[in-house]
């Protein structure tokens, strides 16, 4: 097994599936007007920093940073191939975006993600790698159908990420 965590700048048809599928999973959790994730284009534009966990040149795990203000960025499109769970990957993907950050002065990331049981796993990742349940941040307002988290950076290892991992 050869995976490796590498930046997104271009769309490719395997992401651009990987991340439609991302989204047909969440389409019954809420309405669509509490659905946050970001569409491909959105993810590449500029200031956003995309990444994949890619493994015979398919995307097992992605995530993103997208700027908030200039030391707060917000973790988006936090996604395993369902197939790849329990490898690790999430983690190793959370611990990438984390390091990344930390490396270019971030201080603080949080994240918007689904109140419901479906996304109990992910509330529970972001709670072991420390976020802690917050208000709203930047332009979301309060939603029943959201849970908002944040993390302060200043006690996480600023070692700048490799883009090899396992």
């Amino acid at each position: 097994m050869n995976i490796v965590i590498e930046r997104i700048e271009t769309a490719t048809p395997q992401l651009a599936a990987f991340l439609r599928a991302h989204h047909r999973d969440m389409a019954g959790t809420a309405p669509p007007e509490s659905q946050h994730a970001l569409p491909l284009a959105d993810l590449l534009a500029p200031g956003v920093r995309l990444f994949a966990a890619v493994e015979d040149g398919r995307p097992l795990s992605t995530g993103a940073l997208a700027p908030i203000d200039e030391e707060h960025e917000e973790l988006k499109s936090m996604r395993t191939d369902p197939a790849q769970r329990g490898r690790g990957l999430a983690t190793a993907m959370l611990s990438f975006l984390q390091a990344d950050a930390v490396a270019r002065g971030v201080r603080r990331i949080s994240l918007e993600t689904g109140s419901q049981d479906f996304f109990r796993p992910a509330r529970a990742l972001y709670a072991r790698a420390g976020f802690v349940e917050c208000a709203p941040f930047g332009r979301y307002l309060p939603d029943p159908h959201s849970t908002f988290m944040t993390l302060s950076l200043d006690a996480v290892d600023g070692e700048p990420p490799s883009e090899r991992t396992r």
